[in-house]
């Protein structure tokens, strides 16, 4: 190609169609408010390279998707660099999420605020997405929409410029496996080309096919495919849904493989001449055969029957009812006698299903080519879409120096744009470090993390808020926010430098300068100590692996002759207890810690066996501790599902239906209850 051709200038609409069959290219210019198609280009894949809409063979797509490209800028004369392309919708996944925010005082609720608790309630959908049967794959964002505001809990439409203090929002969004988008991005790279617009197949046949001033009636669209076929149904002027059937056009061509023995490419050709008196072909044995149009027909009725009634059930599962009116897109559209196979499946006028095409012209049209092919309903949607700026993301947006990949029809924000790039709420607002919760001789004390490094966002190089609006050749550079470092304490920290003492940490003695963890249990003394090493603690993860080894640091509150120096009756709550029964619990232990390692304790302790006990009604098999020692009360705390952290409320403690304290010990068969109350 000669090198003084010129360059694709930013008026000039190029769209790709990555069928499973075909690849079809369309390029044109706006004038008068619609397309005009300059080029249209259509090529087989030479083998199947794409299994239901899903690039299989990225070489091969991609070797086709340039000769359409080349064959395209040789009709216009012109270097294309530029592509619009949409991702197939059959992999789509909807989750709904919540989130809700408090303010310090009542406020009113600015355009930020809204994209806080929006960008929230996207977060929480990701997360329901996690945790279903795909958890293990990474989605892209398409898009959300949200379903209901409230403000200080009552309901509004919109919560702009009220004036409140507690907020919720429920979102539902759209998201696509990051496979289906970076096989589409890396086709294109490999053809030479850069995604100027992604949106969804759907979305843009539907803007060709149904324009926006007819879809206050209750109109579908049926797409047929070759691998499926993609529905959307409007009504009230809106999109109300789609849907996606994984039966389309190649159910028909395999009917016809294994009625007459015919490769994939001879049953495609047969299925064109269906109205042909006589079709001939070759078999797969190298018999030349003919056979009579009416009898290929015949065979195709039942295949062709099914589809249509599994059109039919995906347009009255989303649309409720049969439709208006309905239009069938796509090269899969052209089967002979199917227009009227869904008709009677969906018990309506067949004057009220129709091929797509006849409405094309409202939006599109050209001076060399017939544009009311049924089969141009993708490709034409594309271009129609990025030309007429029905997605806002037509053109370039540049985020940290990489073309962002951008999905979301309509206006779009810099939260939308960070949101459907991978990026989640927490690198917008980063997170505070964990709090660490400790009680010491009785008294609870809880210390706040530290707040996260604010995120850096910034548009074309000035700083700039997540509500702000994004347009065409805009650039967005984002430094994600940076989580706060967790609260860090020791006892000598707690106590004072001066501090004479020593201190026992969940029953053993401890050095002063050990980093305290959530959830220990301090006891000071009046004189120093010498601290019990802690190997064999954090050798129990052998026998319990995760569990072992926290419940061996943490449980061990008391030494094993405490319970009988000090009645259990006596200290039935002794971590949330008033001060003077801190005060009056830890006058036995000191006396007695020294009895702790005496040599007469140490063989009822290596006897230790494993226990089993019922936790919340659950039977649970304890394995005897590394050190033989037994089991307390506070062992099972992390066993009950309960995050004591965060705990806002008391806890039920009991064992055998009576209260118990952290240090009971535990035996066989007891039932132990551990709850919120």
């Amino acid at each position: 190609m000669p090198e003084e051709m010129k360059v694709q200038d930013t008026e000039l609409v190029f769209a790709l169609d990555i069928g499973t069959r075909s690849i079809i290219g369309v390029a044109g210019r706006v004038a008068d408010d619609r397309l005009e198609v300059l080029a249209i280009e259509k090529e087989e894949h030479g083998k199947r390279a794409m299994l239901d809409g899903q690039i299989e063979d990225i070489e091969q797509v991609a070797r086709v998707a340039r000769r359409v490209t080349e064959k395209v800028e040789a009709k216009l004369g012109c270097r294309l660099r530029r592509v619009c392309v949409a991702a197939a919708g059959r992999a789509l996944r909807t989750e709904k999420g919540r989130y809700a925010m408090t303010l310090p005082q009542v406020s009113r609720i600015d355009s930020d605020l809204i994209s806080q608790l929006e960008s929230g309630a996207v977060s929480d959908a990701e997360e329901q997405l996690s945790r279903g049967e795909d958890s293990q794959r990474r989605f892209y964002l398409v898009g959300y929409t949200v379903s209901s505001y409230l403000l200080d809990r009552y309901p509004l439409t919109s919560l702009k410029d009220h004036n409140g203090q507690q907020l919720e929002a429920e979102v539902v969004a759209t998201f696509l496996p990051s496979e289906v988008v970076e096989s589409l991005y890396t086709v294109m790279e490999a053809a030479g080309l850069e995604v100027a617009s992604l949106t969804l197949e759907p979305i843009a046949a539907l803007n060709a096919v149904i324009p926006a001033d007819l879809r206050l009636l209750n109109l579908v669209l049926a797409d047929i495919g070759a691998g499926t076929s993609d529905i959307a149904v409007c009504r009230d002027g809106a999109v109300v849904g789609y849907t996606m059937a994984t039966t389309a056009g190649d159910e028909i061509t395999e009917e016809l493989m294994r009625a007459y023995l015919v490769t994939f490419a001879t049953a495609e050709r047969m299925k064109m001449e269906l109205e042909a008196p006589t079709i001939a072909y070759r078999d797969v044995l190298g018999l030349e055969q003919s056979v009579p149009g009416n009898q290929v027909r015949d065979v195709l009725q039942g295949a062709a029957k099914n589809l249509a009634q599994e059109i039919a059930q995906r347009v009255v599962g989303i649309n409720g009812a049969p439709p208006s009116a309905m239009f069938l897109a796509g090269g899969g559209s052209k089967l002979l006698g199917l227009k009227e196979l869904v008709a009677q499946a969906l018990e309506m006028d067949e004057k009220r299903v129709a091929l797509a095409g006849n409405n094309f012209d409202m939006s599109a049209f050209s001076r060399e080519y017939e544009l009311n092919d049924p089969e141009y309903a993708t490709p034409l949607g594309i271009a129609v879409s990025a030309g007429l700026g029905l997605i806002s993301d037509s053109y370039r947006i540049m985020l940290n120096g990489q073309p962002a990949k951008l999905f979301r029809s309509g206006t779009l924000t810099l939260l939308e744009i960070l949101m459907m790039n991978g990026y989640t709420s927490a690198d917008l607002l980063g997170r505070t470090g964990k709090s660490l919760s400790v009680t010491i001789d009785g008294k609870r004390m809880t210390f706040r993390g530290q707040s996260a490094t604010p995120c850096t966002l910034r548009l074309n190089g000035e700083d700039a808020r997540p509500s702000a609006l994004v347009y065409a050749g805009d650039s967005i550079e984002f430094i994600p926010a940076v989580a706060g470092p967790s609260a860090e304490r020791t006892p000598r920290e707690l106590l004072g430098a001066d501090f004479p003492g020593g201190v026992i940490i969940n029953g053993r003695a401890a050095s002063l300068d050990r980093k305290l963890r959530s959830g220990d249990h301090v006891v000071t003394t009046e004189y120093p100590l010498e601290p019990e090493p802690e190997t064999a603690p954090e050798a129990e993860p052998i026998p319990e692996p995760e569990l072992g080894a926290e419940l061996a640091v943490e449980p061990e509150q008391a030494p094993v002759p405490e319970p009988e120096a000090v009645p259990e009756p006596a200290d039935p709550a002794a971590p949330p207890a008033a001060a003077e029964e801190p005060e009056e619990e830890s006058a036995p232990v000191i006396p007695e810690e020294p009895a702790v390692p005496a040599p007469a304790l140490e063989p009822e302790r290596t006897l230790r066996r494993r226990l089993m006990v019922y936790l919340n009604g659950a039977a649970l098999i304890l394995p005897g501790k590394a050190d033989g020692s037994p089991y307390y009360l506070m062992d099972l705390l992390d066993r009950s599902g309960i995050d004591f952290e965060t705990l806002d409320g008391p806890v039920e403690l009991l064992v055998n239906d009576g209260e118990a304290a952290f240090t009971q010990e535990l035996r066989d068969n007891d039932r132990i209850i551990i709850r919120r109350v």
